[in-house]
Protein backbone atom coordinates (compact mmCIF):
# COMPACT_ATOMS: atom_id res chain seq x y z
CA UNK A 1 0.00 0.00 0.00
CA UNK A 2 1.11 3.43 -1.06
CA UNK A 3 2.46 6.02 1.61
CA UNK A 4 3.29 9.80 1.74
CA UNK A 5 6.46 9.43 -0.45
CA UNK A 6 4.45 7.62 -2.80
CA UNK A 7 1.75 10.23 -3.00
CA UNK A 8 4.96 12.92 -3.93
CA UNK A 9 5.72 10.54 -7.15
CA UNK A 10 1.93 10.15 -8.22
CA UNK A 11 0.96 13.69 -7.44
CA UNK A 12 3.81 15.94 -7.32
CA UNK A 13 3.74 17.61 -10.29
CA UNK A 14 0.45 19.64 -9.73
CA UNK A 15 0.55 22.81 -7.90
CA UNK A 16 -1.46 23.90 -5.00
CA UNK A 17 -3.48 25.91 -7.37
CA UNK A 18 -4.76 23.06 -9.51
CA UNK A 19 -5.17 20.52 -6.09
CA UNK A 20 -6.26 22.12 -3.02
CA UNK A 21 -4.40 21.01 -0.44
CA UNK A 22 -5.43 17.79 1.39
CA UNK A 23 -5.15 16.12 4.87
CA UNK A 24 -1.89 13.83 3.18
CA UNK A 25 -0.25 17.11 1.98
CA UNK A 26 -0.77 18.45 5.79
CA UNK A 27 1.00 15.46 7.15
CA UNK A 28 3.90 15.69 4.72
CA UNK A 29 4.76 19.37 5.68
CA UNK A 30 4.33 18.25 9.66
CA UNK A 31 6.90 15.27 8.89
CA UNK A 32 9.06 17.61 7.17
CA UNK A 33 9.32 19.85 9.92
CA UNK A 34 11.12 17.52 11.86
CA UNK A 35 14.50 18.16 10.02
CA UNK A 36 16.89 20.53 11.20
CA UNK A 37 16.96 23.22 8.34
CA UNK A 38 20.74 24.98 7.85
CA UNK A 39 22.22 28.03 5.73
CA UNK A 40 19.76 30.43 5.01
CA UNK A 41 16.65 28.94 6.22
CA UNK A 42 18.75 29.67 9.61
CA UNK A 43 20.65 32.32 9.23
CA UNK A 44 18.13 34.55 7.49
CA UNK A 45 14.41 33.16 8.67
CA UNK A 46 12.51 36.24 7.32
CA UNK A 47 13.96 35.62 3.90
CA UNK A 48 11.81 32.94 1.96
CA UNK A 49 13.58 30.11 -0.44
CA UNK A 50 12.46 27.74 -2.19
CA UNK A 51 12.32 24.36 -0.20
CA UNK A 52 13.96 23.29 -3.10
CA UNK A 53 16.90 25.24 -2.12
CA UNK A 54 16.72 24.85 1.73
CA UNK A 55 17.61 21.05 0.91
CA UNK A 56 20.08 21.97 -0.88
CA UNK A 57 22.09 23.79 1.62
CA UNK A 58 21.01 21.41 3.94
CA UNK A 59 22.38 18.30 2.06
CA UNK A 60 25.87 20.48 1.50
CA UNK A 61 26.92 19.74 5.07
CA UNK A 62 28.79 17.13 5.86
CA UNK A 63 26.59 16.56 9.14
CA UNK A 64 23.24 16.59 7.09
CA UNK A 65 22.45 12.94 8.63
CA UNK A 66 22.26 13.84 11.79
CA UNK A 67 19.69 16.93 10.76
CA UNK A 68 16.60 14.67 11.09
CA UNK A 69 14.49 12.55 13.64
CA UNK A 70 14.74 9.39 11.60
CA UNK A 71 16.32 8.57 7.91
CA UNK A 72 13.17 8.71 6.31
CA UNK A 73 12.90 12.30 7.03
CA UNK A 74 15.77 13.01 4.44
CA UNK A 75 14.13 10.26 1.88
CA UNK A 76 10.97 12.29 1.94
CA UNK A 77 13.14 15.59 1.96
CA UNK A 78 15.09 14.55 -1.77
CA UNK A 79 11.68 13.50 -2.75
CA UNK A 80 9.75 16.69 -1.93
CA UNK A 81 12.04 19.14 -3.23
CA UNK A 82 12.30 17.50 -6.54
CA UNK A 83 8.50 17.92 -6.84
CA UNK A 84 6.61 20.79 -8.32
CA UNK A 85 4.32 20.53 -5.48
CA UNK A 86 6.49 20.86 -2.36
CA UNK A 87 9.70 22.18 -4.15
CA UNK A 88 8.97 25.07 -5.16
CA UNK A 89 6.96 25.97 -1.91
CA UNK A 90 8.50 29.10 0.12
CA UNK A 91 10.51 28.10 3.45
CA UNK A 92 10.42 31.00 5.97
CA UNK A 93 9.90 32.19 9.28
CA UNK A 94 12.31 29.14 10.77
CA UNK A 95 12.78 28.93 14.42
CA UNK A 96 13.95 25.84 16.39
CA UNK A 97 14.81 26.52 19.84
CA UNK A 98 16.32 23.62 22.51
CA UNK A 99 16.50 24.54 26.41
CA UNK A 100 17.33 21.95 28.42
CA UNK A 101 16.73 23.67 31.65
CA UNK A 102 13.71 24.96 30.92
CA UNK A 103 12.47 21.06 29.66
CA UNK A 104 11.65 22.80 26.74
CA UNK A 105 11.89 21.91 22.67
CA UNK A 106 10.19 24.28 20.21
CA UNK A 107 10.77 24.29 16.39
CA UNK A 108 8.22 25.84 13.77
CA UNK A 109 8.12 26.92 10.11
CA UNK A 110 6.66 28.67 7.48
CA UNK A 111 5.45 27.40 4.21
CA UNK A 112 4.15 29.85 1.59
CA UNK A 113 2.16 27.61 -1.63
CA UNK A 114 1.42 28.75 -4.22
CA UNK A 115 -2.45 29.52 -3.89
CA UNK A 116 -1.59 32.52 -1.73
CA UNK A 117 -2.27 30.42 1.71
CA UNK A 118 0.62 29.47 4.24
CA UNK A 119 0.82 26.34 6.12
CA UNK A 120 2.56 26.51 9.51
CA UNK A 121 4.25 23.67 10.55
CA UNK A 122 5.18 22.72 14.10
CA UNK A 123 7.93 19.74 14.75
CA UNK A 124 6.79 17.10 17.41
CA UNK A 125 8.57 15.41 20.09
CA UNK A 126 12.65 15.09 18.68
CA UNK A 127 14.71 12.41 20.00
CA UNK A 128 16.24 14.21 22.62
CA UNK A 129 15.01 12.98 26.28
CA UNK A 130 14.53 16.62 27.27
CA UNK A 131 11.59 16.33 24.59
CA UNK A 132 9.49 13.61 25.87
CA UNK A 133 9.99 14.98 29.53
CA UNK A 134 8.07 18.04 27.92
CA UNK A 135 5.24 16.05 26.87
CA UNK A 136 5.04 14.01 30.14
CA UNK A 137 4.37 17.73 31.48
CA UNK A 138 1.51 18.03 29.56
CA UNK A 139 -0.38 15.50 31.68
CA UNK A 140 -0.49 18.14 35.23
CA UNK A 141 0.37 21.33 33.73
CA UNK A 142 -2.15 23.49 32.08
CA UNK A 143 0.35 24.47 29.52
CA UNK A 144 3.95 23.75 28.58
CA UNK A 145 6.50 26.16 27.62
CA UNK A 146 6.42 24.89 23.65
CA UNK A 147 2.66 24.93 23.62
CA UNK A 148 3.20 29.00 24.70
CA UNK A 149 5.75 29.27 22.01
CA UNK A 150 3.39 28.35 19.46
CA UNK A 151 0.80 30.89 20.42
CA UNK A 152 3.68 33.34 19.95
CA UNK A 153 4.73 32.22 16.58
CA UNK A 154 1.43 32.26 15.15
CA UNK A 155 0.87 35.54 16.10
CA UNK A 156 4.56 36.61 14.75
CA UNK A 157 3.27 35.10 11.60
CA UNK A 158 -0.12 36.77 11.26
CA UNK A 159 1.87 39.75 11.56
CA UNK A 160 4.22 39.15 9.13
CA UNK A 161 1.87 37.97 6.50
CA UNK A 162 -1.66 38.81 5.84
CA UNK A 163 -2.58 35.38 4.19
CA UNK A 164 -4.95 33.13 4.82
CA UNK A 165 -3.05 30.27 7.01
CA UNK A 166 -3.14 26.27 8.06
CA UNK A 167 -1.59 25.13 11.22
CA UNK A 168 -0.26 21.38 11.55
CA UNK A 169 2.11 18.93 12.94
CA UNK A 170 2.65 15.28 13.65
CA UNK A 171 2.24 14.12 17.77
CA UNK A 172 3.45 16.77 19.60
CA UNK A 173 3.38 19.33 17.06
CA UNK A 174 -0.11 18.55 16.43
CA UNK A 175 -0.65 19.21 19.90
CA UNK A 176 1.14 22.96 19.65
CA UNK A 177 -1.13 23.88 16.04
CA UNK A 178 -4.35 23.05 17.98
CA UNK A 179 -3.29 24.75 20.69
CA UNK A 180 -1.38 27.99 18.85
CA UNK A 181 -4.62 28.37 17.11
CA UNK A 182 -7.24 27.84 19.94
CA UNK A 183 -5.17 30.83 21.87
CA UNK A 184 -5.58 33.15 18.96
CA UNK A 185 -6.93 36.07 18.68
CA UNK A 186 -10.25 36.44 17.12
CA UNK A 187 -8.46 38.30 14.12
CA UNK A 188 -5.83 35.60 13.45
CA UNK A 189 -8.68 32.68 13.96
CA UNK A 190 -10.73 34.28 11.07
CA UNK A 191 -8.05 33.57 8.84
CA UNK A 192 -7.07 29.81 9.89
CA UNK A 193 -8.38 27.57 7.44
CA UNK A 194 -7.60 24.43 9.07
CA UNK A 195 -5.94 22.92 11.76
CA UNK A 196 -4.42 18.80 11.31
CA UNK A 197 -3.60 17.39 14.40
CA UNK A 198 -1.91 14.16 12.79
CA UNK A 199 -2.06 12.03 16.18
CA UNK A 200 -1.10 14.60 18.65
CA UNK A 201 -2.21 13.98 22.11
CA UNK A 202 -5.33 15.98 23.48
CA UNK A 203 -5.11 18.85 26.01
CA UNK A 204 -6.51 19.12 30.11
CA UNK A 205 -10.14 20.17 31.12
CA UNK A 206 -7.99 24.10 31.51
CA UNK A 207 -8.32 23.93 27.27
CA UNK A 208 -11.17 21.74 27.01
CA UNK A 209 -14.14 24.23 27.62
CA UNK A 210 -12.09 27.52 26.46
CA UNK A 211 -14.37 29.46 23.92
CA UNK A 212 -10.79 29.76 21.49
CA UNK A 213 -10.77 26.17 21.34
CA UNK A 214 -14.41 25.46 21.18
CA UNK A 215 -14.73 28.32 18.11
CA UNK A 216 -11.85 26.16 16.46
CA UNK A 217 -13.40 22.56 16.76
CA UNK A 218 -14.99 23.23 13.29
CA UNK A 219 -11.69 24.10 11.44
CA UNK A 220 -9.80 20.58 13.56
CA UNK A 221 -8.90 17.64 11.35
CA UNK A 222 -7.57 14.96 13.46
CA UNK A 223 -6.07 11.49 12.06
CA UNK A 224 -5.19 8.83 14.24
CA UNK A 225 -4.40 4.68 13.85
CA UNK A 226 -6.19 2.61 14.40
CA UNK A 227 -3.61 1.31 17.00
CA UNK A 228 -2.87 5.09 18.38
CA UNK A 229 -1.77 5.92 22.20
CA UNK A 230 -0.30 8.94 21.65
CA UNK A 231 -3.23 10.44 20.16
CA UNK A 232 -5.78 8.93 22.23
CA UNK A 233 -3.86 10.78 25.76
CA UNK A 234 -5.99 13.33 27.10
CA UNK A 235 -8.63 14.93 26.26
CA UNK A 236 -10.25 15.68 22.79
CA UNK A 237 -13.27 17.54 21.88
CA UNK A 238 -12.98 17.62 17.97
CA UNK A 239 -13.56 14.49 16.21
CA UNK A 240 -11.14 12.41 14.82
CA UNK A 241 -10.79 10.47 11.81
CA UNK A 242 -9.31 6.43 12.33
CA UNK A 243 -6.98 5.70 9.38
CA UNK A 244 -4.66 2.48 8.63
CA UNK A 245 -1.46 1.74 9.13
CA UNK A 246 0.91 -1.06 7.47
CA UNK A 247 2.62 -1.79 10.87
CA UNK A 248 1.28 -2.92 14.23
CA UNK A 249 1.09 -1.68 17.90
CA UNK A 250 2.90 1.84 19.24
CA UNK A 251 4.83 1.61 15.80
CA UNK A 252 1.56 3.42 13.93
CA UNK A 253 2.41 6.66 15.47
CA UNK A 254 5.37 6.60 12.37
CA UNK A 255 3.74 9.08 9.71
CA UNK A 256 5.88 7.12 6.78
CA UNK A 257 3.28 4.02 7.54
CA UNK A 258 0.00 5.61 7.26
CA UNK A 259 -1.75 4.15 4.04
CA UNK A 260 -2.69 6.27 1.31
CA UNK A 261 -5.02 5.83 -1.90
CA UNK A 262 -5.51 8.60 -4.06
CA UNK A 263 -5.57 12.20 -2.42
CA UNK A 264 -6.18 10.79 1.06
CA UNK A 265 -5.91 8.30 3.47
CA UNK A 266 -7.56 4.67 3.70
CA UNK A 267 -9.93 4.78 6.13
CA UNK A 268 -10.10 2.39 8.77
CA UNK A 269 -12.78 1.26 10.77
CA UNK A 270 -12.03 2.18 14.42
CA UNK A 271 -9.76 2.21 16.40
CA UNK A 272 -8.47 -1.22 18.08
CA UNK A 273 -9.19 -2.74 21.48
CA UNK A 274 -5.92 -2.57 22.44
CA UNK A 275 -5.83 1.07 21.62
CA UNK A 276 -9.05 1.36 23.60
CA UNK A 277 -7.63 -0.27 26.70
CA UNK A 278 -4.40 1.77 27.06
CA UNK A 279 -5.80 4.49 26.61
CA UNK A 280 -9.03 3.54 29.44
CA UNK A 281 -6.06 2.22 31.41
CA UNK A 282 -3.92 5.92 31.61
CA UNK A 283 -6.88 7.85 31.62
CA UNK A 284 -8.10 6.56 34.61
CA UNK A 285 -4.75 5.97 36.92
CA UNK A 286 -4.40 9.75 35.63
CA UNK A 287 -7.69 10.60 37.27
CA UNK A 288 -6.82 8.71 40.57
CA UNK A 289 -3.68 11.02 40.74
CA UNK A 290 -3.24 14.87 41.21
CA UNK A 291 -1.51 16.87 39.43
CA UNK A 292 0.89 16.98 42.05
CA UNK A 293 0.80 13.16 42.38
CA UNK A 294 1.81 12.98 38.28
CA UNK A 295 4.32 15.53 38.47
CA UNK A 296 6.01 13.67 40.82
CA UNK A 297 6.19 10.24 39.14
CA UNK A 298 7.24 12.46 35.64
CA UNK A 299 10.28 13.67 38.10
CA UNK A 300 11.18 10.48 39.65
CA UNK A 301 11.03 9.03 36.24
CA UNK A 302 12.90 11.71 34.71
CA UNK A 303 15.60 11.99 37.38
CA UNK A 304 16.35 7.91 36.97
CA UNK A 305 16.75 8.16 33.55
CA UNK A 306 18.45 11.00 33.11
CA UNK A 307 21.10 9.37 35.67
CA UNK A 308 22.74 7.49 32.93
CA UNK A 309 24.00 8.70 29.94
CA UNK A 310 21.51 9.56 28.07
CA UNK A 311 20.89 11.93 25.48
CA UNK A 312 17.72 10.03 23.52
CA UNK A 313 15.47 7.80 24.61
CA UNK A 314 17.11 4.94 22.53
CA UNK A 315 20.14 5.38 24.84
CA UNK A 316 17.72 4.02 28.05
CA UNK A 317 18.31 0.10 26.97
CA UNK A 318 22.01 1.00 26.72
CA UNK A 319 23.34 -2.11 28.72
CA UNK A 320 25.87 0.67 30.79
CA UNK A 321 22.71 2.52 31.45
CA UNK A 322 20.31 -0.24 32.21
CA UNK A 323 23.40 -0.90 34.87
CA UNK A 324 23.02 2.54 36.71
CA UNK A 325 19.13 2.11 36.87
CA UNK A 326 19.44 -1.05 38.42
CA UNK A 327 22.34 -0.13 40.72
CA UNK A 328 20.35 3.03 41.47
CA UNK A 329 16.99 0.79 42.75
CA UNK A 330 19.13 -1.57 44.72
CA UNK A 331 20.78 1.40 46.74
CA UNK A 332 17.70 3.23 47.15
CA UNK A 333 14.57 1.48 49.25
CA UNK A 334 12.24 4.55 49.72
CA UNK A 335 12.54 4.64 45.57
CA UNK A 336 12.04 1.03 45.30
CA UNK A 337 8.85 1.08 47.48
CA UNK A 338 7.65 4.27 45.01
CA UNK A 339 7.58 2.50 42.32
CA UNK A 340 6.47 -0.68 43.01
CA UNK A 341 3.35 1.73 44.83
CA UNK A 342 3.12 3.18 41.16
CA UNK A 343 3.34 -0.15 39.17
CA UNK A 344 0.86 -1.58 41.53
CA UNK A 345 -1.53 1.79 40.83
CA UNK A 346 -1.72 0.88 37.13
CA UNK A 347 -2.21 -2.65 37.12
CA UNK A 348 -5.65 -1.42 39.39
CA UNK A 349 -6.05 0.88 36.67
CA UNK A 350 -6.02 -1.46 34.20
CA UNK A 351 -8.59 -3.89 36.11
CA UNK A 352 -11.04 -1.22 35.90
CA UNK A 353 -10.49 -0.21 32.31
CA UNK A 354 -10.79 -3.47 31.72
CA UNK A 355 -14.37 -3.76 33.46
CA UNK A 356 -15.51 -0.68 31.91
CA UNK A 357 -14.53 -1.42 28.29
CA UNK A 358 -16.38 -4.93 28.30
CA UNK A 359 -19.43 -3.55 30.19
CA UNK A 360 -19.53 -0.83 26.96
CA UNK A 361 -19.50 -3.44 24.67
CA UNK A 362 -22.09 -5.70 25.92
CA UNK A 363 -24.38 -2.70 26.34
CA UNK A 364 -23.41 -2.04 22.76
CA UNK A 365 -24.12 -5.41 21.69
CA UNK A 366 -27.85 -5.50 23.58
CA UNK A 367 -28.66 -2.13 21.94
CA UNK A 368 -27.80 -3.76 18.11
CA UNK A 369 -30.28 -6.76 19.32
CA UNK A 370 -32.66 -4.15 19.67
CA UNK A 371 -32.55 -4.42 23.70
CA UNK A 372 -34.12 -1.13 24.63
CA UNK A 373 -32.89 -0.40 28.73
CA UNK A 374 -35.89 0.37 30.55
CA UNK A 375 -36.12 3.99 31.98
CA UNK A 376 -37.84 5.06 35.35
CA UNK A 377 -41.69 6.45 34.45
Amino acid sequence: MANIMDYIRWRGDLTFAQAPLNGVDGLIFSALAYIRYAGQAESEPRVPLTLAQAGEDLFAREDYETRSRVKNDLVLLRIAMESVRFGQSRLCMYRDEFRPEQETQFAAMTFQLDDGSLFLAFRGTDSTLVGWKEDFNMTFQQTIPAQRLAVQYAREVAQEYEAPMRLGGHSKGGNLAVFAAARSSPAIQSRILQVFNNDGPGFTKYLMGDPGYLTMVPKIRTFIPQSSVIGMLLGHEEPYTVIRSKTIGLLQHDPYSWEVMGNAFVAGEEVTETSQFVDATLKTRFADMTNQERNQLVDVMYSLLNSGEVDRPADILQPKNLHVYLKALSENEKLRKYLSMEFLGFVDAARKARVKLEQERKEEKMLEEGFQPETEA
